[in-house]
């Protein structure tokens, strides 16, 4: 068991840097998909839904941590927010894409809190 506890805090430690980068291109594709594309769009919202795909990874795995003591992290508000992500990027709609973007941002911002925020509380 505690062998476990200490893998999760391993995987938030190396959550909570990755966090920001992921967060800051998310912010930077969104203008991108509104309109401003780039000739490598295509190829780094492919590396943005991957880096997104590998923080929900994180999160499965550490979701009894971040939520032991009180409940930081909502599974149903991750998992809606994800499947709208999911349908934009199914429909190939930049401007659908964008806009599901921007309503996920909330959800990776409060993981990478609360991911902090346990951090704080093993040390």
């Amino acid at each position: 068991m505690e062998d476990m506890r200490a893998q999760q805090i391993e995987a938030l430690e190396v959550l909570e840097d990755y966090n920001n980068r992921l967060m800051k291109s998310m912010k930077n594709i969104i203008p991108e998909l509104e309109g401003d594309r780039k000739e490598d769009t295509d190829k780094f919202l492919d590396e943005i839904v991957k880096g997104i795909n590998w923080e929900i990874g994180i999160l499965n795995g550490t979701m009894t941590l971040l939520n032991e003591k009180e409940e930081r992290i909502n599974k149903e508000d991750i998992n809606s927010s994800i499947l709208k992500l999911s349908q934009a990027l199914e429909g190939k709609n930049d401007s659908e894409i964008a806009a599901s973007l921007k309503d996920t941002l909330p959800v990776f911002e409060k993981f990478g809190k609360a991911a902090g925020e346990v951090l704080e509380e093993v040390k």
